[in-house]
Formats: C-alpha cells, structure tokens, sequence
C-alpha cells in the first residue's frame, strides 16, 4: 500500500520539508523581520525612553549601540554555531534568548537594566539571524524556488526599517514605549513552536567555536564607543575616557593577534585582501556611520523641536525607505549593464549631498522646508550603494566562504554604526555645551524676573532655548555625518575598480534567474 505525504515518518525528528514552503519561508522571513525591525522599531522611542529612565542625550545613544555592538561582534559566531550545532537548533535557540531579552526589557525600571537587555537582545539576533539565512538553502532546492525565497528574505530585510520606524510610532502613540519591546513576545513564540514542525534541520559540521576572537572584538568595539559616549560627557581628559580608549586599543590588538594565529578565525581576515571587496566593506562602515547617526538625531528633532507625536515621527521617515526601496530596485536593474563602481559613485554623491543638505537646519527648519529634501536625496542614494556593495562583497570568492563574505559585511554595518554613532554623540555633546553657554548668556540679558526664579528653581532654561542647544548640536553633528559620506564617496572613487564583467551575479541570491 501507498504512503501518503501526510503519513511519511520523519527521519530523526525532522521536519516533513516541502510540504508546505509558504510556512516555512513565513517563519524565516518573520523572524527576520523581527530582529531587523528592532534596531529602529526603537528609535521612535527614544524621546519617551530618555524621560522615563532619566537618560541623557549623549547616554541615550547606548540604547541603540547596546543592541548593535553585540548584534554585530557575534553575528559571525553565530553563524559558526549553526553550522556545528544544526541551523534549526540554533536558529530555535536564538529566537528564545532574543524573545526574553525582550520582555525583560519591556520591564525595565532603570537605564542600566535596559541597556543590559539590548545587548542579550543583540545576542539572540546574532545566534537566530545567519541561520534563518541558511535555513533557506537547508528547505528549498536550488533554482528559482530558492531564488524567489532569497529574494522575498532580502526584501523584508530592507522594508525592516521602515516597518520598525511605523510600528514604533503606533506602539509608543496607542500603547508605551516598552511595547516596542513587548511586541516580539508573542511574534517569537509562535516562530519558536512552528519551527520544528515546518524547518528543515541541516547536517552539522565540524569545526571549533572562535570564543575568545568574538569576545575581544565585541569587548574592543564597545570599549572604544564607551570612549568616545564618556568623552561626550566627562571631556577627553577624563581617566574613564583614556582608560576606555587604551583598553579598546589593546583588546583589538590581541583580537587580530588570535585571528591572525587561530585555524578557525572568526573574521576571515584574508576576505580583505581582494581590493574591491575591502573597499566594499569600508564603504559600508562609513556609510552605516553616516545613516545610523542620521535617524537617531532627527527622530529627537522630529518630535523635541517639532513636537511630533510617535506616530508622525514615524510616518516621516516613511520617504526615505520609499525612496530606497525604488533606487535598490532600479540599481539592481542597472547593475549588470553600468557594474558596481558607477553605481556605488552616484548612490556616495546623492548620500553626500542630502547629509551637506541637512548640516543646515536649524530649530526654524519645519518638516517640508528643512528636513524632506534632504532626507529624500540622503535615501535616493542608499539604493545605488546598498546593491553593488553586497554583490561586490561576495563576488570572487569560493561558494563555501559566501556566507562569511556577506555576513562580513553585516558587520561592518552594525560596528559602523555603533562607532559612527557614538562619534557623532561626541560632536553633540561639545556642540550643545558651548552653544548651552552662550545660550545662558542670551537668557539672562533677555529674562524677566519670573522667568529667571523659575530657572533658579529648576536649573532649566526656557524651551525655545533649549530646543535652540538641541538644534545648534544636531546640525552639528550632520557635518561629521558628511565627512563620513564624503569618505564613502572617495573610497568609491580611487579603491573600487570593479566593472560589471569582474562581479559573479551567480554567486548572488535572487540575481541569478
């Protein structure tokens, strides 16, 4: 007699693959969904974060960099364990570790508490994201089934932002700001109980966990950010600040000394020795730099000087993500014809060219005449740079090392944006204390007697003044988001030579038929 599909046993407690693909590719598609929403679905928050937990502006900044410096240090590691340990396995496991960091998180009463669930949050995104990305070769066969999984994988990945921008303003407006957190809840248990059932689970391989590599580089990165946020606030001769900055250096040191020496490397170091692939990575840094630094500074505008709600805030950021998901399709067009480098060119000038834009607004900018323009033309040339870079990067190298060539490259964004954040953080904070100076000196020539008991009561100045010290350190701040872009700009210029014959479209999901 016949076996039916239904009634066909699974071998070792695996998944019945195949049987239904919509399923399967739903729970890895949400589960990417979740953990690259959360880098922004937070954004919004943050003004109402700040109140709630006393965080300074300059502290505040933790709020994000907690989440992407253990996201980004362990991304690699993680993708290491799926292999040794099974995708499925490891892909379950990550998901629970991310859905309580949430939910601890949510119940935060103290800053610290908070930061210290972000970074277990970023923990779980890196064990639960590179195998949601293998687990999409484990469960669907090569050819265009697998390429149209890629393709609807990269495309959550890049309307991420946006949702999370969205969902965060609807969260923070109707509910709390710590239902940006409590949201992934009941998302993760559903991902966590369906993914046996429909996941494929792959064969493990063999191989040794770099430890001691993604613990110095994770303890590096964040020893230099904490130097450059305590800067900020306690000044360059501060002993915290230099003590940060010469344990950075060292911890970084012996980071390269044990990659350099170990048979299992975390960082495949020699994945920048190829010109155009090392000069993808930089790009991404300095571009993550520039972007990273860019939303957290106009979301506290947005809603501190012009008093939007959460969910304005949200819908604002709406045309940037609108203007980069047409360009990404559009360079995705071009790229076989033009190749990499033009491309990359035209996405650093237009990028360029918004962030010289905003480096002019000030707390009389509204929202149409100071900020759109900018933003728009900032977003029109991610596109262009975001497509070649990631092609560029896994260009050329053999079929076994794909995954660590583009998840390199994951990295680079999220440490650049930690590290551009946080020196952009640094540039705020000495602009808005010398502006704040001359700020005090402007309300004591123009204050009334109530006006100045009141300051003598409270330690505060007038709002138009302090929204005045808001607006002088952001724009500040945009000029070193410039310089970032302006370096992105060069590299794309005098390091990538890449034409369209030297990059493989083959090697790339979802551009090969």
């Amino acid at each position: 007699m016949a076996v039916s599909q239904t009634d066909r046993p699974r071998a070792g407690g695996l998944a019945r693959r195949g049987f239904h693909p919509g399923i399967t590719l739903a729970v890895i598609a949400a589960s990417q969904l979740m953990v690259v929403l959360d880098a922004t679905i937070v954004n919004i928050a943050l003004p109402h974060i700040q109140q709630a937990l006393n965080f300074s502006t300059t502290s505040l900044a933790w709020v994000l960099n907690a989440y992407t410096l253990t996201f980004g240090g362990l991304l690699l590691l993680g993708g290491r364990a799926g292999d040794i340990l099974g995708r499925r396995r490891t892909f379950i496991a990550g998901i629970l570790l991310f859905v309580l960091a949430s939910f601890l998180g949510g119940l935060a009463q103290s800053s610290a508490w908070l930061l210290a669930a972000r970074s277990l949050q970023g923990v779980g995104g890196a064990i639960a994201s590179p195998a949601a990305l293998a687990l999409i070769t484990t469960n669907f066969p090569e050819g265009p089934e697998r390429n149209r999984a890629f393709g609807l994988f990269a495309a959550v990945s890049g309307s991420g932002a946006a949702i999370g921008l969205l969902a965060g303003g609807m969260l923070t407006s109707w509910l709390s700001w710590r239902w940006v957190l409590f949201v992934n809840v009941p998302i993760g248990i559903v991902i966590a109980m369906l993914a046996p059932l429909y996941i494929h689970e792959s064969e493990r391989q063999s191989g040794r966990f770099d430890l001691a590599g993604a613990l110095t580089s994770t303890a590096g990165m964040a020893s230099l950010v904490y130097g450059f946020i305590r800067a900020a606030q306690e000044g360059w001769r501060d002993r915290g600040t230099v003590g940060s900055f010469v344990a950075a250096a060292v911890l970084l040191a012996v980071f390269f000394a044990i990659e350099l020496r170990t048979s299992h490397p975390i960082t495949p170091l020699h994945m920048f020795r190829d010109r155009n692939r090392a000069g993808s990575y930089a790009i991404m840094l300095a571009l993550a730099a520039a972007l990273f630094g860019m939303f957290f500074f106009l979301t506290l505008f947005v809603q501190d000087v012009l008093g939007y709600s959460p969910l304005r805030a949200g819908a604002a950021f709406l045309p940037v993500s609108a203007a980069i998901i047409v360009t990404a399709q559009l360079a995705a067009r071009l790229l076989p014809r033009f190749g990499p480098k033009p491309l990359m060119a035209s996405g650093a000038v237009l990028a360029t060219a918004g962030l010289a834009w905003l480096t002019q607004v000030s707390v009389t900018s509204g929202y149409v005449d100071g900020l759109l323009g900018p933003m728009v033309l900032f977003g029109l040339g991610l596109g262009p740079l975001f497509v070649p870079l990631t092609i560029t990067a896994v260009s050329g190298v053999e079929r076994h090392e794909s995954g660590a060539a583009s998840s390199l490259l994951n990295v680079m964004q999220q440490v650049g944006g930690s590290l551009g954040l946080s020196i952009l953080v640094t540039v705020f904070g000495t602009a808005s204390r010398n502006e704040g100076k001359a700020q005090v000196v402007n309300f004591f020539h123009k204050a009334t007697p109530d006006q100045l008991a009141l300051f003598r009561q409270t330690g505060r100045l007038p709002a138009v003044y302090a929204d005045q010290i808001l607006a002088h350190g952001i724009s500040t701040s945009f000029i070193m988001a410039l310089i970032f872009s302006a370096a992105a700009l060069v590299v794309s210029l005098v390091v990538i030579r890449a034409r369209a014959a030297d990059v493989d479209l083959s090697t790339v999901p979802g551009m090969n038929g």
